[in-house]
């Protein structure tokens, strides 16, 4: 059966993305290199960043790899890490800390919060000893949206080392990288820029993945090494994912073709604006305030206490839709994705089923459209 991903990656991909698939590739061919290098390439005009100041590595695996290449390999010995987490993606990147037992300190705050630059900025104040600052950028536990330029703010005034994961807003959203002060950003392939799952990017300032060398904990993560062979002649170390790259290729196109990140985002935000006040109305209440709301995904409380997410959730699927499951730690709740190939049309269609089904349910005090 065939329905749409309405997630918050993997997501629902063209027929061209996938059928760049149907072509294989040798890893050492010059062709496929040029391809590598050119991918690159876009990928810093993405960022709004030059090649003298910047550069791309690309590296196998899922976005949390790349996340973890990162930290295991430009955090050293001498060195401590500030991570700010309100959700499952920062806590990830604690845990991952602590699995490597970089010298870190965690500031939490609640999943329906942001992290707060001011106190950021005490905390910087207090401890000198840290020069690295890790935050996610979209966290789709809940499709929060945090203040990256605030936090970048405080954290180049205290001369550290800003780290963003933006796994599911970069080619989605403007990040002007050098503007806001950003030195390592991680996204992956199947988000955003809409290709499919097989590799994760960083986006980094040559002159900090320069003072990484020799600081990598495992040889396969490595960020240093992969650059080194990635930026000679665009080779890969180890086996690249040949059919990802190029569905991202053919995907980085198609961005172009939209109009890119600035029509990509207008097309999101309509689609979020659609499902959230469609949703609302129905009396599935938004988990987070409208001010801090990003255009990805949007989590939702369960609406009466007959509500039943399972059910619910094959009702959609079976007629052409795949929704998420809550993350949220004590709450209630499940998430709606809107980036992808999906469009207004098909927002209107999800409240359209959502309305039956609480119609068909018989559940009382739902509202129709």
């Amino acid at each position: 059966m065939e329905y749409k991903l309405l997630t918050p990656g993997p997501l629902t991909t063209t027929e061209t993305v996938k059928e760049a698939m149907l072509v294989d590739h040798c890893t050492w061919d010059d062709d496929y290199k040029i391809i590598t290098q050119h991918i690159r390439q876009q990928l810093l005009a993405l960022a709004h960043v030059s090649e003298t100041e910047y550069t791309t590595i690309l590296m196998q695996g899922s976005g949390s790899f790349a996340v973890e290449a990162v930290l295991s390999s430009i955090v050293g010995e001498k060195d401590k890490i500030l991570i700010c987490g309100n959700g499952a993606y920062g806590a990830r990147m604690q845990q991952t800390a602590a699995r490597y037992g970089l010298n870190h300190l965690y500031y939490e705050v609640a999943e329906t919060k942001i992290p707060d630059a001011t106190e950021i900025a005490t905390i910087l104040e207090a401890d000198s000893a840290i020069n690295f600052v890790a935050m996610v950028h979209s966290e789709t536990t809940s499709g929060i949206v945090n203040d990256i330029e605030s936090v970048a703010k405080v954290v180049k005034a205290h001369q550290a080392t800003f780290i963003v994961d933006a796994m599911s807003s970069f080619g989605g959203i403007e990040i002007p990288m050098a503007e806001i002060g950003i030195d390592f950003l991680v996204s992956s392939a199947n988000k955003c820029i809409q290709g499919v799952p097989g590799f994760g990017f960083i986006i980094c300032r040559r002159d900090q993945l320069a003072l990484s060398c020799g600081k990598a904990r495992t040889l396969s993560l490595d960020i240093f090494d992969q650059h080194q062979v990635m930026d000679h002649d665009g080779k890969w170390r180890f086996t690249s994912p040949t059919h990802t790259v190029l569905a991202f290729q053919q995907a980085l196109k198609e961005l172009v073709q939209e109009g890119g990140i600035a029509a990509r985002y207008n097309r999101y935000a309509q689609n979020n604006h659609i499902i959230r006040t469609g949703m609302e109305k129905l009396g599935f209440a938004p988990l987070i305030a409208i001010e801090n709301q990003g255009p990805f995904i949007t989590t939702f409380h369960y609406p009466f206490p007959e509500f039943s997410f399972a059910d619910f959730y094959e009702y959609l699927k079976e007629n052409g839709y795949a929704i998420y499951p809550g993350k949220i730690s004590e709450i209630d709740c499940f998430r709606i994705g809107n980036i992808g190939e999906v469009y207004p049309s098909d927002m209107m269609k999800v409240l359209q089923l959502a309305e039956e089904y609480l119609v068909k349910s018989n559940v009382k005090g739902a509202v129709a459209l």
